[in-house]
Order: C-alpha cells, then sequence, then structure tokens
C-alpha cells in the first residue's frame, strides 16, 4: 500500500493539500489488516480476527482477514466503496503513518507521496502560508499518536497470550464457491486451554481488560463463513465441483498485511 514514504516537511509539503475521499481502491489487494486490540469487537462483526505468525520480529500480529487468497480483499467493490460498516484503522490512516525516530520513544509523521489522496489544487492545506501545520497535520497527529498507544497494549496482549500458551494453528474447512477447502497459516485462541485457567489466572484476565478482546476473537471466527460465501464460483470451481467436493488448501500468507 505504501510505496513512497517520506518525513512530513513543511519545505517539501508546502504546497500539498490532502483531498478527503472514499475510494478504498488501493486497498483492493489486501487480503490482511493489522488490528489492535481496542478494535476487535467491532471488527468482529464483520471480519474473522486472527494472529500470524511474524518470524521476523518474533511475535504474533492480529489481523482481519479481508480475503481468502493472496491478493483479494472481498470488502472493495469495482467502484472502490468500502462495503462493511466497520473500517480498520490502519487503513483509515492512509495516506500518513508513524516511523521510529533515531530518538528514543519518538515517532516521526510520514506520508505517502505517491497517493492520490495528495494534491497540489484540492483538499485541505498540510501546510499554511507562514510555514505552520495546519488542522490537517494536527489531527493526523493526534489520531496516530492514539493509534501507537493501542499498539503498545496490544503487543502487551500478544505477550500475554504466548507466555500463556494460549495460541493454537487453526485448521478449519469451509465450502468456498463450490470447493472443500483447507483454512491454514493463521492462529486462534485455544478455548479449551482458556477454559482450564484457574480462577486466579482468569482474574488476571479480568483485571488485565484482556476479556472482551478473547470472546470478539472467538465470536469472530463464524465470519469465515461469510468470507467464503462472497467468493464467487468460478468456471474451474464449477468443474470441480460437478465430480465431488475437491479439498485444495487456503494458506493464509502474511505477505500483504498493512504495515
Amino acid at each position: 500500500m505504501f510505496e513512497q514514504v517520506v518525513p512530513v516537511n513543511k519545505d517539501r509539503h508546502a504546497g500539498k493539500k490532502v483531498r478527503m475521499s472514499n475510494d478504498f481502491s488501493f486497498a483492493s489487494n489486501f487480503h490482511l489488516a493489522y488490528l489492535t486490540t481496542h478494535e476487535f469487537v467491532r471488527a468482529a462483526f464483520y471480519y474473522p480476527v486472527l494472529f500470524l505468525e511474524d518470524k521476523g520480529n518474533d511475535e504474533f500480529r492480529p489481523v482481519a482477514l479481508l480475503g481468502l487468497d493472496a491478493g483479494e480483499n472481498l470488502f472493495v467493490d469495482s467502484q472502490g466503496n468500502w462495503t462493511a460498516n466497520y473500517i480498520p484503522a490502519i487503513i483509515r490512516r492512509y495516506p500518513f503513518a508513524l516511523s521510529k525516530s533515531p530518538e528514543e520513544d519518538r515517532y516521526i509523521v510520514c506520508v505517502d507521496e505517491t497517493s492520490s489522496l495528495l494534491s497540489d489544487t484540492e483538499g485541505a492545506a498540510m501546510f499554511d502560508e507562514a510555514g505552520n501545520p495546519t488542522q490537517v497535520i494536527e489531527n493526523v497527529k493526534r489520531y496516530l499518536g492514539e493509534l501507537q498507544m493501542m499498539d503498545q497494549v496490544t503487543h502487551e496482549f500478544i505477550k500475554f497470550l504466548v507466555h500463556n500458551n494460549l495460541l493454537t494453528p487453526l485448521n478449519m474447512r469451509v465450502n468456498v464457491a463450490n470447493q472443500v477447502r483447507n483454512i491454514t497459516g493463521c492462529y486462534v485462541i485455544n478455548e479449551e486451554r482458556l477454559n482450564n485457567f484457574t480462577d486466579q489466572k482468569f482474574l488476571e484476565l479480568r483485571q488485565k481488560g484482556y476479556l472482551p478482546a478473547i470472546y470478539a476473537h472467538l465470536m469472530s471466527l463464524v465470519q469465515i463463513e461469510h468470507l467464503a460465501s462472497l467468493k464467487k464460483p468460478t468456471v474451474e470451481a464449477g468443474a470441480g465441483s460437478a465430480s465431488g467436493n475437491v479439498a485444495n488448501t487456503i494458506s493464509v500468507p502474511s505477505s500483504g498485511t498493512i504495515q
């Protein structure tokens, strides 16, 4: 999604404006979107909330599954409209992002200069005539700052799940466009292990405020079947189903995750 991310700079972006748009075509080929725990409850109404292993950073990341195949977002239509009532925050922040500063505990606001949302003529100015950031930039800074704090809470949540061995690989069979397909490559919370928690450990969950996120995740798994229902049958799928259900594997790859 991001192609040319640079720090927002008054000299470089003095004449730039940001257009408001409901066109989400830029996200049409993203089958995953990173979530924070604060989003789980709302996201669970529309998307499967799953966990992917980020081997590069030796951690797990919670994501909304937007499609069953890489390069497929089933929630962006041909006109660029987002068809679900909740849009992940990481997508709503585009074309802005935070980048880690060399200074400890500081972040820099960046923008994707290739985005069609940036314009020389249309939209709200990023800087005023005196070179000061406008309310547009102040709003972006506040929004990205809130997301960064939510991200920190999410990392602590994931650490708790891993430390208590609550994550287990998902292996699920669904009917997708007249084919039975196996979904693998992602992780879910093991409900049996959760139910075997001691009263003290369960109280710790409640005190940390993790229970809503855990139960939202578990309830969201039914949305996998909803994703399957959004897939349109293809000629190949129809031919396969004519001779009986054909089992294929849908492996959820981490590539394509919106960073």
